[in-house]
């Protein structure tokens, strides 16, 4: 059976990530991606010039649709600290595989800029549902905890058996409140 001449970027990348996802970098070889996509090996060369190339539009790709997923979030979460529980948890529900892929891989000073883009984001819209200002340190300070206990449980969480804690988000909300 012939390779279809053309796979869409989205398919491709997507196909990248599962492969990182199950089996870390170097899974993502092309012959794997080419097999996993459908689109050949040489296409995957001439559209992405290597591996690393291709793994890194696959990581940028992956931040693009996270940001979209937190501004949708963000759209649709209210004001109050129930909001901020509910923002991270529709996050969590979402994105949670695509978080724990996206947030350890950033040796690439381009995808440390979109990840830091994203903890700032994530952090104003907290700030924001706690009370008060995005620039006002009080709720600065407690949006940063919050999501650095955040993001901490849902990789512990993602990692597997065992990850799991008993950290609850509310309780770490309401402490500021």
């Amino acid at each position: 059976m012939s390779r279809p001449r053309s796979v869409p970027d989205t398919k491709v990348l997507a196909a990248v990530r599962a492969l990182l996802a199950a089996g870390g970098e170097r899974a993502a070889s092309f012959a794997a991606v080419s097999q996993a996509s459908g689109l050949a090996g040489s296409s995957l060369v001439q559209r992405y010039g290597n591996r690393q190339g291709m793994v890194r539009a696959a990581l940028c790709d992956g931040w693009s649709d996270l940001m979209a997923r937190t501004e949708a979030a963000a759209g649709a979460a209210p004001r109050g600290v129930k909001g901020g529980t509910g923002f991270l948890k529709q996050l969590e529900r979402g994105c949670g595989d695509l978080i724990a892929l996206l947030v350890p891989l950033q040796r690439d000073p381009a995808l440390r800029d979109l990840a830091e883009g994203w903890r700032t984001r994530i952090e104003a819209e907290l700030a924001l549902r706690l009370g008060g200002e995005a620039g006002q340190k009080p709720a600065r300070d407690a949006a940063a905890l919050a999501f650095a206990a955040w993001l901490g449980r849902l990789l512990w969480q993602q990692a597997g058996p065992g990850g799991a804690t008993r950290l609850k988000l509310k309780t770490i909300l309401r402490g500021h409140s």
